[in-house]
This record gives structure tokens, C-alpha cells and sequence, in this order.
């Protein structure tokens, strides 16, 4: 009775971690709406077509156990690639730990990989997209990041820099997602490597950041000042 439990809960881990590969690739290639549970629960090779809510309850726990099984390989990479450039008044220095913690994860999912294409995905949901969001920003070092950044561009207001960090966002993950999407496709993309796709969204976002801006006659918090 006692040896059995073991291996019920081995089973019990090996299925969840094949429900959340099989979520990640459906969500990444047709949209975490798009897909019910019970598609995932079917492509997972589940007999019982309640799997997912068996396993994890709701979608939305599923998407953020998807978040969490890819996030402490990140996160370890952004410490010790923070650790590296302390002290640095680079912009480079610190827009690289932004990028290469991504970057170098998903060269080593190999391909296919599907993780860019579900954070693209889980990311324009209104359903999931704060899920996401929220889970990221709770990262001490991606705070240091931002902090590490701000202190570089002092010039910037507020909304601006507000502004910045979301195109920043936006532009590693589309840009990530839009790669990982043309390896599985086996088609042409403008880097030979991630390394070297790295190194084009770090130059890119050195524009950004660096890029002059025009007043616009609105508040720090994005409201129009009222007209005389």
C-alpha cells in the first residue's frame, strides 16, 4: 500500500508535465482561447477528458503553471548575468540582461520550442495577459533591470519611460516568437543564431531607449492636460 503511493504520485507528476508541454504547444500555435481544456486533455492522451482541471483546476492555472516551469532557468540566468555587469553604466550592459536570459533559454529548448509563441499568445489574451505580466514582474532582478535602466536615462519622463519599457517588452517577445516560429517552419530568419538574434534586439533597443521624444502636452500619467 505504503510503495504504491510513490509511484501513483510519479505517475501523477509525469502526467501533469506532459498536460503543460502539450498546453504550451496547442497555445502556442492556435491561441490560449482557442483551445479548451479538453483539447489539451485530448492531445494529452488523457482517457479522462477532465484532466486539466483534475490536474491544475482552471485554464488560467494552467497558463501560469506553463510561466512557472520555464521561469527559474530565466530568472537563475538574470541574476548571474546581473552579478556580471554590477556597477556597469553601459546601457548595453543592462539591456542585455533584458534580452539574453530569454534568448539563451530558448536556444536550449532546441527546436522545435514553443514558450516565445505562448508568451505572445498568453500576452494579447485579456484573460491571461496580467497573469503573465504579473508573474514576470514580481522578479527582483527584472526590477534591478528596470531601475538599472531608469537611472541611465535620467532625462525621460515618467510616461515615457513607462512607454519604453512596455515597447521593450513587446519587441523582445514578438521579435523571440516570430524567430522561434521560422525555425519550426525551417524557414529563412535574419540571424543564424540566438546569440545573434540577441544581439540585434539589444542594438534595436538601444535605439529605443536612446531615441529622442517629443512633449505632447499630457501629464506623467498619460492624461491631456486640459486646453485654455
Amino acid at each position: 500500500m505504503s510503495s504504491s503511493r510513490p509511484r501513483q504520485a510519479a505517475h501523477a507528476n509525469e502526467t501533469r508535465e506532459f498536460i503543460i508541454t502539450t498546453a504550451e504547444r496547442l497555445f502556442a500555435e492556435e491561441g490560449v482561447t482557442a483551445v479548451s481544456n479538453r483539447q489539451v486533455s485530448e492531445s494529452a492522451g488523457q482517457a479522462n477528458n477532465f484532466a486539466v482541471g483534475y490536474h491544475f483546476g482552471t485554464k488560467a492555472d494552467l497558463v501560469l503553471a506553463i510561466v512557472r516551469r520555464h521561469t527559474p532557468a530565466i530568472e537563475q540566468r538574470r541574476v548571474e548575468m546581473l552579478a556580471a555587469i554590477a556597477g556597469s553604466s553601459d546601457l548595453r550592459d543592462w539591456l542585455g540582461c533584458l534580452v539574453r536570459p530569454l534568448t539563451d533559454h530558448l536556444a536550449s529548448l532546441g527546436s522545435p520550442s514553443w514558450y516565445a509563441r505562448f508568451i505572445a499568445q498568453a500576452t494579447t489574451e485579456p484573460a491571461y495577459r496580467q497573469i503573465v505580466i504579473a508573474e514576470t514582474v514580481i522578479s527582483t532582478s527584472l526590477q534591478e533591470i528596470i531601475e538599472g535602466v531608469s537611472r541611465l536615462m535620467p532625462v525621460l519622463p515618467d510616461d515615457v519611460r513607462t512607454e519604453r519599457s512596455d515597447m521593450s517588452r513587446q519587441l523582445i517577445v514578438h521579435t523571440c516568437a516570430e524567430r522561434e516560429r521560422a525555425l519550426q517552419e525551417g524557414t529563412a530568419t535574419p540571424r543564424a543564431t540566438w546569440e545573434a538574434a540577441a544581439v540585434g534586439l539589444i542594438d534595436a533597443l538601444v535605439g529605443l531607449w536612446r531615441a529622442p521624444f517629443t512633449p505632447t502636452g499630457e501629464t506623467k500619467h498619460g492624461r491631456e492636460r486640459p486646453r485654455k
